[in-house]
């Protein structure tokens, strides 16, 4: 037992010499809460609709006022078409549309002559938890639209609209398939931090091998676990969950490709700065985190608060998960494919440089 508490003892007095561990580990979550607790404390973000009035009416107007009265709900006005296509490039969470007739069907569902008027709203199927928002949502409002006391005299025409026959995992397995990618580059911070402290580098480089020699092999290894990854994500998707992929297997393997080089490039500049193998698992984490949950792995960007949606906007992940999603099943675009190339690009030019003039082999 001394023997413990005296190894145990020495462990967390290395531990507490390492200040870059420390922050990371246990200074760092604490900012995360303060991070996100100040932005979602700032009050709940708006829900955009597309609205498309084809009645002109009284009573059509009226409804579009008792939709802007609610704190909770931005309008953004338009023809059907306009509004649907708003819809599908992910710039609206549903659509409205308000058909002819309709101020004509009110006026009879109020004098109780006639079934309740309908509107029609749109919801994309494939973002279940963005869809059921929209529907609570529009019918609680249509319920203050009817008078008390009475059936309600406008009830929801309920309609699903995507670009393909596809179910919601369709739509999440690029996201994952990303995500797994973007792991298997950050984390190869980790090892590289490790092979340093052991000096495995720097016997390493006095060697005849060129450091890109060694370099080119670490993401020539991490290229091929993205191979691995990617057959099994997408074989495992289309052969129990019935993911339909419509683009061609050489597209999605350079889009892979391309990934799994960006994010090791992340790894290398995670590895330049962080100087022992703990604070490499601390800031690896940090970095990890923010990707996974902001670049619209699991929930839709537009439903994030505006700030978050910044920061989606410049993270990485977002576009590769985006261009897979684009090439794998032809999902709605959140930003052009050739836009989705460059960023990563961009981010691997970025990080390598960074790398270069950073990165310490001993």
């Amino acid at each position: 037992m001394r023997a413990l508490r005296s190894l145990t003892l020495a462990n967390i007095r290395s531990y507490l010499r390492d200040r870059q561990a420390l922050f990371w580990t246990l200074a760092f979550p604490l900012v995360f809460i303060f991070l996100f607790g100040s932005i979602f404390s700032g009050g709940t973000s708006k829900t955009k609709l597309g609205w498309a009035d084809e009645d002109g009416s009284p009573a059509s107007m009226a409804l579009h006022g008792v939709f802007t009265s609610v704190p909770l709900v931005e309008l953004v006005d338009g023809s059907r078409d306009d509004v649907l296509a708003k819809m599908q490039r992910g710039d609206v969470s549903g659509v409205v549309v308000v058909p002819k007739g309709y101020g004509e069907a009110v006026a009879r569902a109020q004098a109780g002559a006639g079934a309740p008027a309908q509107v029609t709203v749109f919801t994309d199927p494939s973002q279940q938890s963005q869809a059921g928002a929209v529907k609570g949502l529009v019918a609680g409002i249509l319920a203050q639209a009817s008078l008390v006391g009475r059936p309600p005299a406008v009830i929801p025409d309920l309609r699903d609209l995507q670009t393909q026959d596809l179910n919601a995992v369709s739509y999440l397995v690029p996201s994952i398939l990303g995500m797994a990618l973007m792991q298997l580059g950050v984390f190869s911070a980790i090892p590289l931090v490790a092979d340093r402290e052991k000096l495995i580098l720097k016997r390493l480089s006095a060697t005849p091998l060129r450091r890109w020699q060694l370099v080119g092999s670490n993401i020539v290894m991490r290229l091929l676990i993205g191979v691995v990854q990617m057959s099994l994500i997408v074989g495992i998707g289309a052969a129990v969950f019935g993911v339909k992929i419509t683009g061609n297997i050489p597209a999605i393997a350079g889009l892979a490709a391309l990934g799994a080089v960006a994010f090791t490039s992340l790894g290398y500049v995670i590895a330049s700065f962080a100087k022992t193998e703990d604070a490499a698992n601390g800031m690896t984490s940090a970095v990890q985190f923010p990707l996974m949950f902001l670049s619209g792995t699991f929930w839709p960007i537009a439903i994030m608060p505006a700030p978050l949606q910044a920061v989606a906007h410049v993270m990485p992940l977002t576009y590769l998960s985006d261009a897979m999603r684009q090439v794998m099943v032809n999902g709605a675009a959140f930003s052009p494919l050739w836009l989705c190339v460059a960023v990563l690009v961009g981010w691997t030019v970025a990080c390598f440089g960074i790398a270069a003039r950073f990165f310490r082999w001993q």
